[in-house]
């Protein structure tokens, strides 16, 4: 005989399955957390079903645990695989699917409608277009490795018939072209807000310095957080980033990076203290630049705002394209130039 029971832990909902052998009087569980009740159920009436078609047809009921059935197992068994290996942002982007209503429809029934009423819930939640398109592409990457990964019988045209829809209801849609760039003014008073943060006696983030050295050598904040003393060549003028993001090659992308403007001078202000040059957590270097950024009231403007303004500056500097392309790691001059270039800055603002 088997059954499931809902309890609540903490802020989620755990569904316990229990059955029994007959044969032997062993008894079994397998349990699950969900964020909500619903999806506890959901699952809980899955496993249920197949239970006791397993026992109708006499299969070996234990080994029903390798079953992947609803879209959050093949998501959850996606992202536990040792061999399959993403970046962080698509890591976070599963892991919020698979809390999402779609995620407890099982597999053989996904339909068109299925990713349609995704697209409406997240747009409800407030994500944008662009956003949305990222979950659907993250979604059917998974299904299309779940064949040949799991062996799991998966029908992707669902997922392609809803595509137009999506279109068409501008559910997704590609992301907007940032031009936001700091003024003078408000880059002088973050650097000197930054500076008085340092004082305080339990910052150890040398938060101006970083501000800094960002604008100058053009890096996503990961990259500057990640660079190390071994890969510094002082007489060259450059630093290794390894592991640069690229569309198209997602490890083992070494760039050796010009260090141009001041971006030499402040790395050699930093004392060695680790292998690294700046050793210090990324997202606390953000934080904290968004709590100054708010103290001073400077409105739509994000530290990855520094990697534009940086290579903008190059650019008006007189550096060739395809200079500036090493410092900001482009393959696509093209790409650099569009987003770059033609900004048009208003210089009497700044």
């Amino acid at each position: 005989m088997a059954y499931y029971n809902i309890y609540s832990r903490g802020k989620k909902f755990c569904c316990q399955v229990r059955w029994s052998d007959s044969e032997n009087l062993k008894r079994y569980s397998k349990n699950k957390t969900f964020k909500t009740k619903g999806a506890a159920k959901t699952w809980g009436e899955l496993k249920l079903r197949e239970l006791e078609e397993a026992i109708s047809n006499g299969q070996d009921i234990l080994s029903l645990d390798n079953n992947i059935k609803i879209l959050r197992d093949l998501i959850e068994t996606y992202l536990n695989d040792k061999y399959v290996n993403i970046g962080r942002s698509k890591r976070m982007a599963l892991k919020a699917i698979s809390n999402s209503n779609i995620a407890s429809t099982e597999i053989k029934n996904l339909r068109p409608r299925h990713f349609v009423d995704f697209a409406k819930e997240r747009k409800n939640s407030g994500v944008s277009p662009s956003t949305i398109a990222a979950d659907i592409s993250h979604i059917r990457s998974v299904l299309k490795s779940a064949r040949a990964l799991y062996d799991v019988n998966i029908d992707e045209k669902p997922i392609i018939q809803a595509m137009p829809t999506l279109h068409t209801l501008r559910l997704i849609g590609k992301s907007n072209i940032r031009s936001r760039r700091p003024t003078e003014g408000e880059i002088k008073k973050l650097v000197e807000s930054l500076r008085l943060k340092e004082k305080h006696h339990e910052t150890t983030i040398p938060y101006a310095d970083i501000f800094e050295f960002s604008i100058y050598s053009c890096m996503r904040i990961g990259e500057v957080c990640r660079i190390l003393w071994d890969d510094l060549d002082i007489q060259g003028e450059w630093v290794m980033v390894r592991d640069r993001k690229d569309p198209r090659k997602k490890e083992g992308n070494h760039m050796r990076v010009p260090l141009l403007g001041g971006a030499m001078e402040i790395i050699l202000k930093q004392p060695r203290v680790s292998s690294r040059i700046f050793p210090y957590n990324s997202r606390s270097v953000t934080a904290g630049f968004r709590k100054t950024r708010n103290i001073l009231g400077i409105e739509d403007l994000r530290y990855h705002d520094l990697r534009r303004e940086g290579a903008s500056r190059l650019l008006e500097q007189g550096y060739s394209i395809e200079r500036v392309a090493q410092v900001t790691g482009h393959r696509d001059l093209n790409t650099l130039w569009r987003i770059y270039k033609d900004l048009n800055p208003h210089k009497d603002k700044r």
